[in-house]
């Protein structure tokens, strides 16, 4: 069993995860939707740093593939010709890891609780997941956390961390009910110090650490290209300093054209500071630098001596 904690913080007893383009690859069919749009509108396909500025951030981030196309739509114009390619969601798959790494969570000692917190809304969740019962299986339907949750509704969505305390709040209540239900002393409740954000948006990962919550960042292969010499600053949740320089970005040399092909490697690649952590899949998940108490294939020097790559 492992239990190493890195400094000083408490293990991780809570673990919450963004829905798409982390645990599943719809985040790659957004982005063939997005360039069948344009091409269909005779514009140049959807760039990275366009694709980096939009993810997670609703409106404003469907303005902003509006106004780098100079498509001449308005969102819910655009809104409606993505949601006529829904049903392609159907073909979902779970990303590299991810049924391993919930499975062992779901097996730790002591518990993990487990939840989703995803900018999507209900019928989308149900479109992308109703065929992929052994990834929801690990998640109760109370601590999943989607765009229309009533609960949500004076709530701001990310790269605020509303929905990430909220989740919180649910498993807490979920804890509360299950200790009840066993006639036992109330349990500990979780603290944000507690929390493990996975996220592969760079607005979801400051939505983490607005929460005061620990993250590990997954990107794509492609948002992390583009965002080369801003990982740091993306870990650490400085979200107006990553916009600002991919706004600035957008269309030059260091852009990359947003496909669906790449993906993720399989090992960590960076270590930025003792809150979060840039992993390049979720794939080898080093449970025991969070204090998880599950076997792990790695030991520590290998791990460290990754993070230092």
């Amino acid at each position: 069993m492992n239990s190493e904690v890195t400094d000083h913080a408490p293990p991780i007893r809570a673990c919450i995860f963004d829905l798409d383009g982390l645990l599943i690859n719809s985040e790659d069919i957004y982005t063939e939707i997005y360039n069948e749009i344009l091409r269909a509108h005779d514009k140049k396909p959807l760039m990275w740093t366009t694709k980096g500025l939009q993810m997670s951030r609703g409106q404003i981030g469907h303005e902003r593939i509006l106004s780098a196309a100079s498509l001449p739509l308005s969102v819910d114009e655009f809104r409606a010709e993505t949601a006529t390619h829904s049903h392609r969601f159907r073909e979902s798959k779970p990303l590299p890891g991810v049924l391993a790494l919930l499975s062992n969570l779901a097996s730790a000692s002591p518990a993990i609780s487990l939840a989703i917190a995803s900018s999507t809304s209900s019928s989308l969740f149900e479109t992308k997941t109703a065929h992929l019962p052994d990834l929801t299986a690990h998640f109760s339907r109370r601590c999943i956390l989607l765009a229309d949750d009533e609960d949500m509704k004076d709530k701001k969505g990310k790269p605020a961390g509303d929905v990430f305390l909220l989740a919180m709040e649910r498993m807490n209540a979920a804890l509360v009910e299950s200790s009840q239900g066993k006639g036992e002393e109330a349990p500990k409740l979780l603290t944000p110090e507690e929390c493990l954000v996975f996220e592969d948006s760079i607005a979801g990962v400051a939505a983490g650490r607005a929460a005061g919550m620990r993250v590990c960042w997954v990107p794509h292969d492609g948002l992390q290209t583009v965002c080369r010499g801003l990982l740091c600053h993306v870990v650490q949740g400085q979200i107006e300093t990553v916009e600002r320089e991919l706004i600035g970005r957008q269309g030059g040399k260091e852009d990359l054209e947003a496909t669906s092909d790449g993906g993720r490697g399989g090992k960590l690649t960076r270590m930025a500071d003792g809150e979060g952590e840039m992993l390049r899949s979720l794939e080898n998940f080093y449970y025991g630098f969070y204090g998880i108490g599950i076997p792990s294939s790695w030991d520590e020097a290998s791990y460290r001596s990754a993070s230092q790559r």
